[in-house]
């Protein structure tokens, strides 16, 4: 007899009172499948937001529709959206998972809006949770007939009370607002498929144990082998399914039961389907596990010291990654404020000296106490809690960089162990005071379908989503970044001067608050540059440029704005400021950056006429016509340079190519004037 048939003693006189709705797995099935549905059905309408850029809307494999699947399989995910070798790289290990964008291009060969996306995400989440119940289902109940002939039905603790341990299981999980992120947002895709997988992987396995029939065996192999190819987080289960035979199938600790498999040979298709997933990946991906990235973008855990950025003591690093389970925590039993953003600094550089960090290395301290201790004596509650850590541990920083400090998305899977064990704690205490565990069950439920239906709003686009959680992300360089670029964006199309300029004002802050975050952000620089240029604030303007220019010399198109900035800013020294000497530096640097401007050539040309040097100015009114031979414009001005010179009848023959180019370019020129 296991021991944890004591700890769910309490519930035994009420478990023949379960309700008889719950018994009837095809009704809950299409409840909860039509619930979870609902809940997200406000996004059906959003567009294409953050990530799925990445996954769909730039990246060149997908928008080949079905032909580009075999690009898809063949490189790393993030390839197509690079499009450049090397990039890819950019986080550590790289990224295999082409199931989704497989899916992905198969729904971009149909259709390119986003409602068919939107569409099939939150039929794949209802879907996943109507496996997480039957599947939880028969890990509590296994089939009567097997149960009684293994003699397992003593065994479970849980097997009457299995139907509803594994509904309020899968509501809470359905309902849950930490999984917007998730399915509001389509790139989402490859953690729900990925538990997907997983999940009738486990079911799969099940049946195979209870059935001794190898086609669930096979199909259990291949169900994991398509969670290993949406996403690498699926590793979790390869120890997880084997736990689950451990703690709720195999009644002793001998290899085989009744003459039945051992737990290891069970998983053997597990095993199989990881294997081969990760040989797939080292030959596509040349092996690469290793390595950190030194930007603060892509490896959190750096922090400048003088003008160098090194790494984080060993003390500091973890010290930052309890404060993040200690999150994940917090945000699991009071999802709120939710935010897309935790990247730096909106996690600080945490210390032991932090009261959370403490909390959280006692409450994980003794979570893994428990699932050791519980492990030993096959206590359900203990796989609950390795159902919550084998999953987090993949994605929390401690086993390799993931290249950002937590995410919301992250604690998808890991919930499930959450909802899990918080239907256990429930099932022990509804018989005591079942009103009372349910009522508060139910308010729970309700505040949480509340909190996903209105957060789902803020996914609707880009600029939504990104002004609703600089609110709460306010010390993310990043998101800090998107709002001032997605300003900047919507400023440099809009046609009102007035409305232009006002969205630049608005957008600086947002820069500058990403820059003073992280002094390298080149990105920041770039759009506050712009910004700086729409106002006219060219001072500003050329320092923020060059600065981009000096963290990403290699870009030419950097160097094309700091060169239109310099021309134009030379201009505004020239005629607002009469400061010829800091307009001809401008000029000269600009020409120097892009020698083929023939703007830059003309207001050259114009800075020697005033200075009376005729000459100086013939040579860069000629390279302005040289760069632009069909300007009316730069032929009236050499025109004027010869008159000016001396040489009337060369100014005249090149005024009158001129006008027969453009003949209103005597009135629109003041008849002489330059």
């Amino acid at each position: 007899m296991r021991s944890s048939t004591n700890v769910h003693a309490a519930t035994d006189h009420w478990q023949s009172k379960t309700p008889s709705f719950l018994n009837n797995t095809l009704l809950q099935s299409g409840l909860i499948f039509a619930f979870a549905f609902l809940l997200y059905a406000n996004t059906l309408m959003h567009g294409f937001v953050l990530d799925d850029a990445i996954v769909i809307t730039d990246n060149m494999f997908t928008q080949q529709g079905i032909k580009g699947i075999g690009g898809i399989l063949s490189n790393d995910t993030f390839f197509g959206f690079f499009k450049v070798e090397g990039k890819e790289a950019l986080v550590t290990g790289g990224r295999y998972r082409p199931m989704t964008l497989i899916i992905f291009a198969f729904l971009y060969q149909f259709s390119t809006s986003p409602f068919l996306f939107h569409f099939f995400t939150v039929l794949l989440f209802a879907l996943t949770c109507v496996v997480l119940y039957r599947t939880l289902l028969l890990l509590l109940s296994p089939p009567l007939s097997l149960a009684q002939q293994r003699g397992e039905l003593s065994t479970s603790g849980l097997s009457q009370a299995g139907p509803m341990v594994a509904w309020l299981s899968t509501v809470l999980f359905a309902a849950h607002p930490i999984h917007t992120e998730v399915v509001a947002n389509i790139k989402g895709c490859d953690e729900i498929l990925t538990l997907l997988g997983c999940l009738s992987a486990l079911y799969f396995t099940l049946k195979a144990w209870d059935r001794q029939e190898k086609k669930w065996a096979l199909a259990a192999g291949i169900s994991f082998f398509i969670a290993c190819l949406s996403k690498e987080n699926a590793a979790a289960f390869v120890v997880l399914i084997p736990l689950a035979l451990w703690f709720f199938r195999s009644l002793k600790q001998s290899p085989t039961v009744k003459g039945g498999p051992s737990v290891l040979a069970a998983s053997l298709p597990i095993f199989v389907a990881f294997i081969a997933f990760f040989v797939l990946r080292g030959a596509i991906l040349h092996w690469r596990f290793g390595g950190e990235p030194m930007e603060l973008m892509n490896n959190p855990f750096l922090k400048l010291e003088g003008n160098q950025w090194v790494k984080f003591t060993p003390a500091e690093r973890l010290a930052t990654i309890f404060y993040t389970l200690g999150k994940y925590i917090q945000l699991l039993i009071v999802p709120h404020p939710l935010t897309h953003d935790y990247y730096p600094r909106q996690i600080g550089i945490m210390s032991f000296g932090n009261p959370m960090v403490l909390f959280s290395l006692a409450l994980y301290g003794f979570m893994g106490y428990w699932a050791v201790k519980g492990t030993l004596q096959r206590a359900p509650s203990a796989y609950g809690v390795l159902l919550y850590l084998l999953p987090l541990g993949i994605v929390s920083n401690l086993v390799f960089p993931i290249g950002t400090n937590m995410g919301e998305r992250f604690a998808f899977m890991p919930s499930v162990g959450f909802c899990f064990l918080a239907a256990l704690f429930m099932s022990k205490y509804l018989g005591k005071n079942r009103t009372l565990v349910l009522g508060l069950f139910g308010a729970v439920i309700f505040l949480f379908s509340i909190k996903t239906f209105v957060r789902n709003f803020a996914w609707e686009s880009n600029e939504k989503l990104f002004m609703t959680d600089a609110a709460v992300s306010i010390n993310s360089a990043k998101l800090q970044n998107a709002c001032g670029g997605v300003l900047f964006d919507r400023a440099t199309k809009e046609k009102d001067l007035e409305k232009q300029r006002v969205l630049c004002m608005e957008a600086i802050p947002h820069l500058n608050q990403a820059i003073k975050i992280y002094p390298n952000y080149k990105d920041a620089y770039i759009s506050r540059g712009g910004a700086h240029y729409v106002l006219k604030e060219f001072p500003e303007a050329i320092a923020d440029y060059r600065r981009a220019v000096q963290l990403s010399p290699d870009d030419p198109k950097l160097k094309t704005y700091l060169a239109l900035a310099l021309r134009d800013g030379g201009k505004y020294y020239g005629e607002q400021k009469a400061d010829l000497n800091n307009a001809f530096k401008c000029f000269n640097e600009s020409w120097e950056l892009n020698p083929k401007d023939p703007e830059t050539a003309r207001l050259m040309g114009v800075g020697y006429g005033i200075n009376g040097k005729h000459a100086e100015a013939i040579v860069w009114f000629t390279k302005a016509v040289e760069a632009a031979p069909n300007e009316a414009g730069f032929l009236w001005d050499l025109g004027l340079a010869y008159s000016a010179s001396g040489n009337l009848a060369k100014g005249e023959e090149l005024r009158k190519k001129a006008l027969e180019l453009d003949p209103t370019i005597a009135q629109r020129r003041g008849g002489g004037g330059r």
